[in-house]
This record gives C-alpha cells, structure tokens and sequence, in this order.
C-alpha cells in the first residue's frame, strides 16, 4: 500500500509517498529557515503564506519521484496538529481535496506520532513493543511509553522550555545564528564543557525543566566577557549542550528501566544532535533507535508511515477533519 503524506504544521512544507509504512519512494521538503532567519523565529503568518505558495508543487514532485499514479495510492495522510493553525490548514484541506478527487481515504496524523514513526522508515528489523519515546523538538519534550500502534501513555514532559527552544534561546545570547539547535551544536564542536551550568534533574519525577539553565547562561554572559573571545563562546555552548544532553540521557535510561521497556525511541528535530545519539548509544543498557538525521527534523514521509499503520487498525478521518494546533499526544500516565 502506498501512501502520500503531507505535513505543514511549522515551517517546512513537505510531501512523500511511502510503501507499506516503511519503504520511502520519495520524501520532498521545501525549507522555509532562510525565510525566517532574518526574524530570529518563526512567523507564523510569513509561513502560512509560503505553504500556500510551495504546497502543490511539492506534492506534484514527490508523486512524480516516486512515479506513481494516484489511482496507484491507497491513502491520503496529513498533519492536522499540533503545529500553527494557519499552516496546518494548508496542508489539511490539500489533502482533503486530493482525497475527495480521487476517491481515497483520509487519514489524519498527529504530528507528535508522526515523528515517532520515523523509526519505522527504511528498517527491517522494526522496533518492539513496550518501548520508551523521547520526543525533543524546538515544541515539545515529551516521554511516551508506546504499547503498541496507537497506543501511547505519557510519562514525562518539559514544565516549560523544550530542548529546541532551550537551544534557540542560548543560540541567541551567544549570538549564534538561527536555528539554534545546529548553530550550537557547531559552535559546541571547537569548545570544551568547562562553564557551570547547571542540571534540573527534578528528582522524584520524569518531567524536564530547561528555563533554569537558560537563565544560568545568561547570568554568565551578562556577568563576563564570554562574547567577547571567540574560543568562549565554543566553550559556552558545549557547556550548553552538555548540560542539556546529560539530562535528556539520563532521565530517559532511568525511566526506560523503571517501566522494563524492550528500546528506545528518540524522535524530533532535536535527535538529530550527534552528541545525543552518541550518549544515549554509549550508555544505554537497552537498544536506542533513532532516525537518520535528516528524517528527525520534520518531513512527510513520517506522517506517510504513521498514515500507514492508522489505516492498517482502521482509523481513518472524515471529511470534516479539523486542524488541532493545541494536539497532545498521550494522557498523562
């Protein structure tokens, strides 16, 4: 079964086709980051515009890549939140009308799930079940416990900054460029982890708390002269993201043996930090799956992938399928 997803919750305005929930024949992503660097952030009317502008010449490319006819796709898959409203309806009422025009199922995708089932992508070996999510994004930073296709409890979640914001946030004190997350993680490769900076570690609970560390940084740079050298500056972000990681790591293994899951799972833009998947690959006692890079920050194929499985236990939208720009993933356990 081959299904065409489209995802346009933020910035990126992305379109693929999938096989069988795993095999990608094509994965197109019209990026709108040198858009909104000249903002600092994301606009989000700036980027409902371009989604309108992008959205059908991207589709038409990834069916022409994939070199499948509509009549040749089972379904329709597309993120309907959480996301920016404005952006989110873009992609929906595409979908809706491909889905309408060709006699195809609708199947509306959380965008959250969705990054999770970039784990199913081009793998034989699929992951099993009990396992254990770690979802970081510039959004969210999310601890799922994922049962089953579909079935998610929550476990843990940031209570305030995500680890993306926690990086474009620090990005922009040192003065490093946007988005922050490989801005810093480039700056963090020609420094040492020297600055104290602390760890959140909220003991007692799953949750993640990243606001203290930001405000930490800022402490130091208003109080030194950590701009004024460039060496400093490396040093202040790899300190940055030494202390992001360590907690990241840390309460995810913790929490992964608690609940006696069988992997983890990391997933978002945020997995895609080399520093991160070499942590959780050298010290997690349990098997760590993670995404290729480019298939962690957001895509359509993933949406495809989980569109897959949804249809597979039956869960397909109707035409009234609203966008849900507040959409969480899990009930709190």
């Amino acid at each position: 079964m081959k299904v065409l997803g489209i995802e346009t919750s933020c910035d990126e305005t992305a379109a693929a086709v999938v096989e069988d929930g795993i095999t990608i024949l094509s994965n197109i992503v019209a990026s709108q980051v040198d858009i909104h660097a000249r903002y600092g952030g994301i606009v989000p009317e700036v980027a409902s515009r371009q989604h309108l502008l992008t959205i059908l010449p991207v589709v038409r490319e990834a069916m022409n890549e994939a070199k499948v006819t509509w009549r040749e796709l089972g379904g329709i898959a597309v993120t309907f939140g959480p996301g920016l409203a404005g952006s989110l309806l873009v992609g929906v009422n595409v979908a809706k009308a491909v889905a309408l025009a060709c006699g195809l199922p609708l199947i509306g995708v959380n965008h959250l799930e969705g990054h999770v089932y970039a784990n199913w992508l081009g793998r034989d070996n699929l992951p099993p079940f009990p396992s254990l999510c770690l979802i970081v994004s510039g959004g969210h930073t999310d601890l799922v416990l994922m049962r089953g296709h579909g079935q998610f409890d929550g476990v843990g979640r940031t209570r305030d900054d995500a680890a993306g914001e926690a990086f474009d946030k620090a990005a922009r004190i040192l003065g490093l460029a946007y988005p922050g997350g490989p801005a810093i993680e480039r700056a963090a490769q020609a420094g040492t982890p020297s600055l104290p900076l602390p760890r959140a570690w909220l003991k007692g609970s799953d949750d993640f708390s990243f606001s203290g560390l930001k405000t930490a940084l800022l402490h130091l740079v208003r109080q030194g002269e950590i701009l004024s050298q460039a060496f400093l500056v490396a040093d202040a972000a790899a300190s940055f993201q030494q202390a992001v990681v360590d907690v990241l790591v840390t309460k995810t293994i913790a929490a992964s043996e608690k609940l006696r899951v069988k992997q983890i799972l990391l997933a978002g833009g945020v997995a895609a930090n080399g520093q991160l998947r070499d942590n959780f690959v050298r010290l997690s006692p349990l098997p760590v799956t993670m995404p290729e890079p480019a298939l962690c920050t957001d895509n359509a194929a993933m949406i495809a992938a989980c569109g897959y499985y949804h249809f597979q236990n039956g869960k397909v939208s109707g035409y009234d399928l609203d966008v849900v720009p507040n959409l969480s993933l899990a009930r709190s356990a």
